[in-house]
């Protein structure tokens, strides 16, 4: 089975990520889990005009990776191979895609992420994910 795990450092997030290991290690068949972290970048639109892009690269990279440290830190716990994806752009789009772009089988992720005031108006990521998503979609509080 292939699992696509979003991961934005929040609390959920890593819980999302313990579940998917308690999963893995109930089921009979391996799994396949692939952590993906998005950054959406609108925001820094502004910011690209005074500062080199590959600044603003390292940037976005660099919280990537320590937003997925914890996730990598609890799948290598439980022996849990795994692969890592790095993306920028409209966050709920870029998961959907990749999730249809790779044919995953789920979608587990956390229901509550790390943002907060600019969701309650617009709408949260895994609302968009659940209603936009081909592939089933848990939600981890």
């Amino acid at each position: 089975m292939k699992i696509l795990l979003p991961v934005d450092g929040s609390k959920s997030s890593i819980n999302a990520c313990k579940y998917v290991a308690k999963l893995s290690a109930e089921m009979k068949s391996k799994c396949s889990v692939t952590l993906i972290n998005v950054h959406d970048d609108v925001g820094l639109n502004h910011v690209k005009q005074f500062v080199a892009k590959s600044v603003v690269d390292d940037y976005l990279r660099e919280i990537s990776e320590k937003e997925l440290k914890p996730a990598q830190k609890a799948l290598d716990t439980a022996g849990i191979k795994h692969s890592m994806v790095i993306k920028r752009g409209n966050v709920a789009q870029e998961i959907i895609d990749l999730a249809n772009k790779e044919k995953f089988d789920m979608i587990v992720m956390g229901s509550k992420g790390r943002s907060g005031f600019v969701d309650m108006i617009m709408g949260s990521i895994a609302q968009k994910i659940v209603s936009g998503a081909k592939q089933p979609v848990v939600l981890v509080k």
